[in-house]
């Protein structure tokens, strides 16, 4: 993971129902693009403001750089 408190990435995968939430695959590579983002700073977009860990959980999400 990139680096966000794992309990609160938890919760807010409780909060969502489970078809709203992506594979662990899907979670995966959208995490592993934003890796390679250079707006992407200590776990945070600096395009959009949003954790990229609690934003690459939920299915609606999509990456302000249109990169997933």
């Amino acid at each position: 993971m990139i680096d966000a408190d794992t309990s609160m990435i938890e919760k807010y995968k409780a909060a969502l129902k489970a078809e709203d939430i992506v594979s662990d695959e899907e979670y995966e590579s959208r995490l592993d693009i934003c890796k390679g983002c250079d707006k992407l700073n200590e776990g945070t977009c600096m395009a959009c403001g949003c954790y990229v860990e609690l934003r690459a959980t939920a299915k609606v999400s999509r990456c302000p750089k249109k990169l997933w």
